[in-house]
């Protein structure tokens, strides 16, 4: 009996055919990060001052590569004055400092200090040379701002005119005070301490 179990799974495996590639080689070094680091924390420094901080969970480099990976990231960058400009956190991130694109997925959170502006959002990609961040064209980001409140899709904004938009639809809440109501809680306030 287990010989004839033996001779059927023999007879099913050659007669399915499996065929291996020998011509192509397969080459670890892109498959297998040459850098794996747990706990990492990097500093990157433009003339001299502090221009990114980066700490993550895991952060893997591959061979030959200018292209990063990160988990459960967390950053800031800071301006040519050396002044705190942006302020983050992404579950994983995409980094190629080559081509200065940089990709952050899952639970995104971004905070402009120089806007005052939040972003939150699942999907964003920064492209350093053309100084636009862009999030999927169905993907809804939400931006914060002085009491507004903006989800939209088809997001993208330009870091040279510091402005941003969506091409698609658009909702969203706007908190609107009055002079007076705004004195008369700022007067509450003070009577309360």
């Amino acid at each position: 009996m287990r010989l004839k179990i033996c001779g059927i799974i023999l007879l099913v495996l050659t007669a399915t055919g499996c065929t291996l590639k020998y011509d192509e080689t397969v080459h670890a070094e892109e498959t297998n990060p040459e850098f794996s680091f747990s706990n990492a924390r990097i500093v990157r420094y433009k003339k001299g001052d502090e221009n990114v901080r980066v700490q993550a969970d895991n952060i893997e480099q591959y061979k030959n590569s200018s292209k990063t990976y990160g988990k459960n990231v967390v950053f800031t960058t800071f301006n040519d004055k050396h002044e705190l400009e942006t302020e983050g956190s992404c579950g994983y991130l995409y980094a190629d400092a080559d081509a200065e694109i940089y990709e952050l997925y899952d639970g995104i959170k971004l905070f402009s200090r120089m806007q005052n502006t939040n972003f939150y959002a699942d999907i964003l990609k920064w492209n350093g040379k053309a100084e636009q961040l862009t999030g999927g064209r169905g993907d809804t980001v939400k931006i914060e701002k002085d009491g507004t409140i903006i989800y939209g899709t088809g997001f993208s904004a330009s870091g040279v005119s510091k402005k941003y938009g969506f091409s698609g639809t658009v909702s969203g809440q706007i908190e609107a005070k009055d002079k007076e109501d705004s004195q008369a809680q700022d007067e509450m306030t003070e009577e309360a301490e």
